[in-house]
């Protein structure tokens, strides 16, 4: 009898030896900011690309780990010294592996992406939103549109998510708001942002070959954030960018196909003193290269000048 409870005490005292020498990050990283540390360090390691929504590898660790976590964005200082519980380490750890041994980006590990203050249901049928016009959007496109209230109807040609569209019923709030895309799949996820910020009624989605679908239609403003990688640079995409839909990016040889497109067929669905805006990334000198006559007005933002040209329909 003796002998068992030596024995039983020996084993209880071997495995509290075993545990104590665990090791890895389940058991070792405990606090967010453990696993902060932990995150910022492999994402260096693995050289994963910051592109679709912030611009490094720490805002990448923050968003994807408070994310993960159902913490709010904006607020990582009360909660970098909070112990996280063991079930809930393993979700960040696979967060963690999956955006730097795969590649996802972090919208998709997360189901979401946001554009300023309005956040958005994203997954593979849609490319992650990012566009310049949500800081032009905050201010109604102004000066160019003079009174946002005048503004009755607005196409967002190529939309995706609907993200744009979203933003520009927010905008323009007498508006009926039009998102037409080729991709029905994309169609499909857009109609479940529209229906969570409750603009069925203001926000038509229509499956389009650019102006296919259209036909009959004209608009005050037709914005778009159009494909616009050319196949040079669609050879050389990092490859987080290879988990998007690829017909939403690739535009042809020169990344133009789709601004042809537009800029030959906008003029018949413009209103008088109607206004086209694209947004064509790095394309500028492309853009003037292929459309010599047109003249361009060139937008600026905080984030990069000269990614979107305005024009009116007299110009076109």
């Amino acid at each position: 009898m003796q002998d068992n409870h030596f024995e039983q005490a020996q084993d209880e005292h071997d495995h509290e030896h075993d545990h104590g020498h665990e090791h890895g990050p389940l058991a070792e990283l405990v606090t967010v900011r453990d696993w902060l540390r932990y995150a910022v360090t492999r994402f260096n390691r693995a050289g994963i690309f910051c592109g679709h929504g912030v611009s490094d590898t720490y805002d990448e660790a923050v968003w994807l780990i408070l994310g993960t976590l159902a913490l709010p964005l904006n607020r990582l200082e009360p909660f970098l010294d909070a112990c996280i519980p063991s079930e809930e380490r393993a979700s960040v750890l696979e967060a963690i592996e999956q955006r730097a041994d795969e590649r996802i980006p972090t919208a998709y590990i997360l189901g979401e992406a946001w554009l300023g203050d309005f956040r958005f249901t994203v997954d593979p049928r849609v490319i992650v939103p990012r566009s310049f016009f949500a800081e032009l959007l905050e201010d109604g496109l102004a000066p160019w549109i003079e009174e946002p209230e005048a503004v009755h109807s607005a196409l967002d040609m190529c939309t995706g998510s609907a993200c744009l569209a979203i933003l520009m019923a927010h905008a323009f709030p007498n508006a009926d708001i039009t998102g037409a895309d080729l991709s029905e799949d994309a169609l499909e996820l857009a109609h479940l942002n529209v229906n969570d910020y409750g603009l069925s009624e203001r926000v038509e989605l229509v499956h389009s070959d650019v102006f296919s679908g259209l036909e009959g239609r004209s608009f005050d403003l037709i914005l778009s954030n159009p494909p616009y990688v050319t196949a040079e640079s669609m050879d050389e995409l990092p490859a987080e960018y290879l988990h998007e839909p690829q017909m939403a990016l690739a535009a042809g040889e020169d990344g133009l196909d789709v601004v042809r497109t537009l800029l030959a067929q906008a003029r018949d669905h413009l209103n008088p003193n109607g206004i086209l805006a694209v947004e064509v990334g790095h394309n500028r000198h492309l853009v003037e290269d292929a459309f010599p006559d047109l003249p361009f007005t060139w937008l600026s933002t905080a984030g990069g000048d000269d990614s979107i040209f305005l024009l009116r329909r007299e110009d076109l």
